[in-house]
């Protein structure tokens, strides 16, 4: 396994992460097993969000990491409220909710610290300031060590990066979704802020999945990057590999959040990081074999 320092924190994150959220509450014994497997072989970086499976997946990275707490990396998500009804949630990203919220969440995850708490969306109308503020605060007050932003706007990430101390964000990077490399990507790492990518298999399509269409790509258009994909896949490199590798090569991602949930999974997952690093040929070839899409909205 390999780390990187996120940013400008202290923390040392395994490039491939643990992204928890597919974990099924159904057979908590298997999901436990699962993240402590995973940790025990190398993966430090365990991500979840009180949203998901409404606290629940919180629970059970707690569970599983009650004994050795300090020895892994937790990052959760705050900005999602419930409705009490449980029909969905709305966006609330004030200070009263995310001092209350961080309470619920350092319950579940059965700590009195989280390493990254992650502001989770974000837009320009939001009262930044007051946000920004209640992070300041709890990390004073020793609740979190850090906090960062989970956004794909370019134009949110800008604020950010101006007014605050975020050491990352997490945003969607792929072959298929190259919209952070236009601008977003080389800012950050200028402003040592570290990138966590989650979405780098799109969907699985870079992974063996049948092509289909995928965000402004045609079915065919994602079938060519498959093809290129598959052009590079050897006996020591599969098609996740190359994936992965893609998205690692810039010097600002730190490490890429994976949807685990079963065993062929975790030893996918496991096996990346060793895999042989892209050559620049290898580099050109896959963005050659389509064009990249650019933000249209959030600029």
């Amino acid at each position: 396994m390999h780390y990187k320092v996120l940013g400008k924190s202290d923390l040392k994150v395994s490039t491939t992460s643990f992204g928890c959220k597919s974990l099924p509450a159904t057979n908590p014994e298997e999901s436990i097993q699962l993240l402590q497997q995973a940790f025990t072989n190398g993966i430090n970086y365990f991500d979840t969000a009180d949203l998901y499976d409404k606290g629940e997946n919180e629970k059970l990275v707690g569970q599983a990491f009650r004994e050795n707490r300090h020895q892994v990396i937790i990052a959760t998500k705050v900005g999602n409220q419930w409705r009490t009804d449980g029909s969905g949630w709305d966006w609330n990203p004030r200070k009263e909710y995310i001092l209350k919220a961080v309470e619920g969440s350092l319950q579940r995850l059965q700590t009195d610290y989280l390493d990254l708490y992650q502001l989770h969306g974000g837009t320009l109308d939001d009262p930044i300031d007051e946000t920004i503020e209640t992070f300041e605060l709890l990390k004073q007050q020793g609740k979190i060590r850090n906090y960062g932003i989970s956004s794909i706007r370019p134009n949110v990430i800008r604020e950010y990066i101006k007014r605050s101390n975020i050491v990352s964000v997490m945003m969607q990077y792929s072959l298929l979704d190259r919209r952070p490399e236009e601008t977003v990507l080389d800012l950050l790492q200028e402003n040592q802020i570290g990138v966590v990518t989650r979405g780098s298999l799109a969907q699985g399509l870079l992974a063996g999945k049948p092509p289909k269409t995928y965000l402004g790509y045609s079915e065919q258009e994602v079938k060519k990057v498959i093809e290129a994909i598959q052009n590079l896949v050897t006996d020591n490199l599969s098609m996740a590999d190359v994936a992965v590798q893609y998205v690692l090569h810039h010097p600002a991602v730190a490490s890429t959040v994976l949807g685990i949930r079963t065993q062929t999974q975790l030893q996918e997952a496991l096996y990346i990081p060793n895999a042989e690093a892209l050559s620049n040929n290898n580099l050109n070839f896959l963005q050659q074999s389509l064009h990249p899409l650019l933000y249209e909205q959030h600029r």
